[in-house]
């Protein structure tokens, strides 16, 4: 057939990029080179393998239709990417203004004084594109800058992986702040125990003086409570190391 089809079709090979378990598709564009409305059918060798959409429809005058061929997904490759599958494409002057809904079977069958243009266009397959290359990456699976920007991430939001020198430091502040206050408790209690001596020192000068002037049952409590005032800081002392 020659310029006299009613519709230019293109590509006049159908290719499918072919990779195993995988879909490919390839469009026609069918042109119409007539002033009238032009009917199309299309058919294939194995209707099974391919899905078209639309596979019938109608082309008006000067105008143009897209027609989407889907080869389902294959378990394996045809030897040499080799196909033998074909396609048919029957175009056929329609009525004006004729639609979708009145194509039917009958338009196509070839009679006397009409005219079927038939078009025939075979499979090629290309082999399909490899996968892109993976960037290496290291024994553990990662490229040392994702290492790097995972274990800071890591540290910002896991407070137990931050450096040992902030507990260092807190519990180093803590014993301080100990050792200063039990000094200060230790130190009162000196100058408590010193007064209390003082204070029983002038008593008894003053007792020596006044010649008896203090009862000996003063004296002895002034004594007792000397004792327990020593015991008390033995105690406190022993308890707070």
């Amino acid at each position: 057939m020659s310029g006299e089809t009613f519709l230019g079709i293109q590509p006049a090979e159908l290719k499918f990029s072919f990779q195993c378990n995988k879909q490919s598709s390839c469009t026609m564009h069918l042109a119409n080179r007539t002033d009238q409305y032009v009917a199309f059918k299309v058919k294939t060798t194995n209707p099974k393998k391919y899905s078209v959409r639309p596979n019938t429809g109608i082309v008006l005058p000067g105008s143009t239709c897209d027609v989407l061929v889907t080869m389902q997904a294959q378990k394996e490759a045809p030897p040499d990417m080799q196909c033998k599958d074909k396609f048919l494409v029957l175009s056929v002057i329609a009525a004006s203004g004729a639609t979708m809904k009145d194509i039917t079977s009958e338009m196509f069958n070839k009679e006397p004084n009409k005219v079927v243009d038939e078009l025939k266009l075979r499979v090629v397959y290309v082999p399909g594109s490899p996968p892109s290359p993976v960037p290496e990456e290291t024994e553990e699976g990662s490229s040392p800058r994702s290492i790097e920007l995972e274990n800071e991430i890591r540290n910002s939001s896991n407070p137990t992986s931050r450096s040992h020198d902030e507990p260092l430091k807190e519990n180093s502040s803590e014993v301080s702040a100990m050792i200063s206050k039990l000094t200060e408790e230790k130190t009162s209690a000196d100058q408590q125990n010193q007064k209390f001596r003082h204070d029983l020192e002038m008593l008894r000068k003053e007792s020596s003086l006044h010649k008896g002037g203090f009862s000996i049952t003063f004296i002895a409590l002034i004594a007792l409570f000397s004792f327990f005032i020593g015991l008390y800081t033995k105690k406190h002392y022993s308890n707070n190391p």
